[in-house]
């Protein structure tokens, strides 16, 4: 797994300063495209959503406790946002992202796995070189593919900012 961007130190996981790969992505950015796989293997990419806003949730893996509450609060906001898709991605494969899913009631948010090739974690600077999972983040891209919202949260076990993220997500409609 190498990049041309390394970022040392970006992120902080049980303690432990880790190394992103990829750009840190910020507003106004084009949004880089991707390819990610839906739970029935499928490839997803960001342009299967155009047109649309989108609010993309990352996680290290949904069978942790913080990565769990992000996505369940993110399934719960979606329910409300008419026009929106949320995207979840991890590194978790797809048929244990479809068998949280189910245990979890998820049925508003679309989990997707990184998994093959970390095409969405290098895309979006996400992805940690030491451990092959992706770092905690969110962010809002605009219909026209154009990043609103952009945030890296430094520590694993933190939450993100919803409220942030989800007025993003509302202004951009």
């Amino acid at each position: 797994m190498t990049s041309a961007v390394e970022r040392h130190g970006a992120f902080t996981f049980k303690g432990n300063p880790v190394t992103l790969l990829g750009p840190e992505i910020k507003v106004g950015d084009t949004a880089p495209n991707f390819t990610v796989l839906a739970n029935d293997l499928t490839p997803v990419t960001l342009d299967d959503s155009k047109g649309t806003v989108r609010v993309i949730s990352v996680v290290p893996s949904l069978d942790t406790g913080v990565c769990d509450a992000q996505t369940r609060r993110f399934n719960e906001e979606a329910a409300k946002l008419d026009g929106v898709t949320i995207l979840t991605i991890s590194v978790d494969l797809p048929f244990a992202q479809s068998r949280w899913c189910g245990a979890a009631g998820i049925d508003k948010v679309q989990t997707l796995s990184d998994h093959r090739d970390l095409s969405f974690g290098l895309a979006y600077g996400v992805a940690i070189k030491e451990l092959r999972l992706l770092s905690r983040a969110v962010f809002v891209v605009d219909a026209n593919d154009k990043v609103v919202y952009a945030e890296y949260v430094p520590v694993v076990g933190d939450h993100p900012n919803y409220e942030a993220a989800i007025e993003a997500a509302k202004a951009a409609k």
